[in-house]
């Protein structure tokens, strides 16, 4: 007999016909005449009950049968007796695939904290919370894909391994075969990369979009969505050293129609959550942040306020509040600050720009102030940043003259600049942080809880 998902029996009206499901036990209860067992197979947070007569199975049987135990269940499909679900199995074969020690394992019915399943991180899939941020993860990432996809953008692979630091902040992981414990130098005392692998100095990509502008400035529209690297020794809910970003870099457009795509994306993203996620935001609003389905509704029905770098520094400096980070015009600005614009003075979602050019990227077209960039930035409640983008410098003369002022190296730039001499285009981009936008969609408030395997200083798990 074909296997039956969880999801597709408890939507099934195929009541009195036998199925066969498979899963994991949740829970199991009972008295001496009859068990009940909820199973789950990962395909909805809902899991349906296992009605098993003991006379048929016996007790020895069904004691081996315990929280976390893997079955396969035959049986007919009935209408449920109990309140909970409309429809239940009574079982007539039971095929225990793994037992599982009640003793040592780890999940029980009982909470849990974060921080414990964070150490079992190999088991948390099965948990409610888990399994329903890691569904709406998977939902997320089918629609970027399909938003992109819909709009006519290509979808472009750029490299994990480059030579490039397209932030200019050094923070990199470094890729190399080379015998650390004997490295070769040059004369001057500096490590000689020539018989490396790549033969040049190599990371881990902090960002895909120095590549991904050469494909937009051939292809109109591409978008880049892969796992980016920070060697940022930042041991905080909001920072991760391995993250995903999407990043979409657009030819003709400018700041404005950035600013428009951006907006429209994360709406868009958050209409999908709503209209297929419903059961595991649910849950996550009863359980984890009784708010979410709000915001996330909120967010969706009003227009993003859009406001200058400037404009925001003014607002922070008149706000009657002791900041912890100094608030002056040519700082960057901290969380605190941002989420006061956004949950505070404004109450909706923000987005900044025109950044002073000192603290953004070299990459960053500049304005005729001399000052500004033409950066922005996209604000969320609880979240702060979620966005960051900016439109591109594409006059040639400007980005050498910036990448000289910055001393950054221009013999690994030398592709990237080559786009400004051959048939420049004005164009714009952004990057979305995925596990920041997971955060938001889910009300977790840890982001080493919105990815599968956290990667952050001191930690390398599973």
């Amino acid at each position: 007999m074909e296997r039956t998902k969880v999801k597709e029996l408890l939507a099934s009206p195929a009541v009195g016909s036998e199925v066969l499901v498979k899963g994991w036990v949740r829970t199991k209860r009972g008295n001496r005449n009859i068990a009940f067992i909820a199973l789950n197979d990962g395909s909805t947070i809902k899991n349906i009950q296992i009605v098993a007569d003991v006379s048929r199975f016996g007790e020895d049987f069904l004691k081996g049968i315990s929280t976390g135990a893997c079955l396969a269940v035959t049986g007919t499909l009935v209408e449920s007796q109990g309140q909970g679900q409309s429809v239940e199995i009574n079982a007539s074969e039971i095929l225990l695939y793994g037992k599982c020690d009640a003793e040592t394992y780890p999940l029980q019915k009982k909470g849990h904290s974060m921080e414990f399943l964070r150490e079992h991180a190999h088991l948390r899939f099965r948990t409610n919370t888990f399994g329903a941020v890691f569904r709406i993860r998977h939902a997320m990432a089918f629609a970027i894909h399909k938003y992109f996809n819909d709009k006519g953008f290509y979808y472009l692979h750029t490299p994990i391994i480059t030579g490039s630091d397209a932030e200019g902040a050094g923070e990199m992981f470094h890729v190399t075969t080379l015998d650390l414990k004997d490295l070769p130098l040059t004369e001057d005392g500096k490590i000689d990369y020539s018989n490396d692998f790549f033969g040049k100095e190599t990371n881990l990509t902090v960002s895909g979009q120095l590549e991904g502008e050469l494909g937009a400035l051939a292809l109109g529209e591409i978008y880049t969505f892969g796992p980016t690297f920070r060697a940022e020794n930042s041991n905080t809910p909001r920072h991760l050293a391995e993250f995903w970003m999407i990043e979409p870099e657009m030819a003709f457009y400018d700041l404005n129609d950035n600013m428009d795509l951006a907006e429209d994306f994360v709406k868009y993203l958050i209409r999908y959550a709503l209209e297929n996620c419903s059961d595991d935001l649910t849950f996550l609003n009863e359980m984890i942040d009784k708010y979410l389905v709000e915001r996330l509704k909120f967010v969706v029905d009003n227009s993003f306020v859009r406001i200058t770098y400037t404009e925001a520094v003014d607002i922070l400096t008149a706000a009657e509040r002791k900041w912890e980070f100094p608030v002056g015009w040519g700082r960057d600005l901290q969380a605190e600050h941002e989420r006061y614009l956004v949950e505070d003075h404004f109450k909706r979602p923000v987005i900044l720009t025109d950044y002073p050019k000192e603290i953004k990227a070299f990459y960053m077209k500049q304005n005729d102030d001399g000052k500004t960039v033409r950066a922005m930035d996209v604000l969320f409640p609880g979240i702060g940043e979620i966005i960051g983008g900016s439109q591109r410098e594409e006059d040639h003369e400007k980005l050498l003259s910036r990448i000289r002022e910055l001393n950054l190296p221009e013999k690994d730039l030398w592709w990237y600049l080559e786009t400004r001499k051959f048939g420049t285009a004005p164009h714009s981009g952004f990057g979305l942080g995925f596990e920041r936008l997971i955060l938001f969609m889910t009300g977790m408030m840890n982001i080493r809880d919105v990815i599968p395997f956290p990667r952050t200083p001191k930690n390398a798990e599973f």
